[in-house]
């Protein structure tokens, strides 16, 4: 009958060892403890999940599916219980901790490089992941993540430390051969009727934000086509298939495609986003505070020069932000 009680890791260990060395006698050996103490475990082990492990009646001896299963998951718990002692000591010495980053796509394909490559001097291991704003918010209030960059600055989380990056004003971007001035929120009404819009997905920050503006402001088109990522979108305007709204940072990640665009800043389009970096409250606050200087460092020596290098002024439409702007 299994039990109730939580799983000893301990005696997953055991059986671990057990399973990658394949004889009782060996795990014994390599655990320290005798082979009798072995077994004893291993039944233990058995009578709490209530399941069979091991095969006895083989030779050599064979791990039931049940044992399949403990082995395949289990290498992989004690192999983070084996650091856990050696981390927490490090943690005590100020010793900087492993640590798991979301960045958003557009950072990560215009700054994350370089974000990454001044953090890994800091951080005992550093694992990466990108994607949406939404689902880096999601992974970091389930802990997923430690720590993410994002335009999401998860308003409605208490037990969250936000730091503003930076704002960006959105403008316009049309076939260069166009031939015609976007200079006004009329001149974007008669643009509507003359090309297709190039849409983010409207799951993205970026795309649920600028439909709900375009809705404000009484704009609106067929959902004809919508593009995941920055770069595509850019290069679909840049081959005429329409014009889009996009970011300095989202034209910066289309890069290769950014001079075959004309850009168009819109008089009176109220529209904008910041990125920040957001950390759960009270979780390496230390190393928060370096990730922030250490952001910023990146927006003022990388992203900015870089948009300066596209010319037309779009470094212009950026606003370099604050500490813990919401908190």
């Amino acid at each position: 009958m299994p039990s109730n009680k939580p799983i000893d890791m301990h005696a997953v260990q055991v059986f671990v060892a057990v399973a990658e060395e394949g004889s009782m006698s060996a795990a014994a050996t390599r655990m320290g403890i005798s082979q009798s103490g072995v077994s004893q475990i291993i039944r233990q082990l058995e009578d709490e999940l209530g399941v069979v492990l091991v095969n006895r009646t083989t030779r050599p001896m064979a791990l039931t599916p049940f044992g399949i299963a403990l082995r395949n998951r289990g290498a992989v718990l004690s192999e983070e219980i084996a650091n856990l002692k050696a981390q927490v000591v490090e943690a005590g010495r100020g010793i900087k901790p492993d640590l798991r980053i979301g960045l958003v796509d557009s950072f990560a394909a215009t700054c994350g490089s370089v974000f990454t490559r001044k953090l890994l001097g800091k951080v005992s291991q550093l694992s990466i992941r990108t994607g949406l704003s939404p689902q880096q918010g999601e992974a970091l209030l389930r802990r997923d993540l430690d720590l993410i960059v994002t335009s999401d600055p998860l308003m409605d989380a208490n037990d969250v430390v936000r730091y503003r990056l930076f704002s960006e004003r959105y403008f316009v971007i049309t076939p260069k051969n166009l031939g015609m001035p976007v200079k006004t929120i009329d001149d974007l009404r008669i643009l509507i009727n003359s090309l297709p819009i190039v849409r983010f997905n409207r799951m993205s920050q970026v795309g649920m934000q600028i439909e709900r503006y375009l809705r404000r402001i009484e704009i609106r088109a067929p959902a004809r086509l919508e593009l995941d990522n920055a770069d595509a979108l850019t290069s679909m305007v840049a081959e005429g298939v329409g014009w889009a709204i996009t970011s300095p940072m989202c034209l910066l990640q289309g890069v290769p495609y950014a001079g075959h665009v004309a850009v168009h800043v819109v008089e009176n389009l109220g529209l904008e986003r910041s990125l920040y970096l957001v950390a759960r409250r009270d979780e390496y606050n230390v190393f928060f505070d370096d990730a922030c200087d250490t952001a910023h460092e990146v927006i003022e020596t990388s992203f900015l020069p870089r948009l300066t290098a596209l010319g037309r002024d779009i470094e212009k439409l950026i606003t370099v932000g604050g500490r813990n702007l919401y908190e």
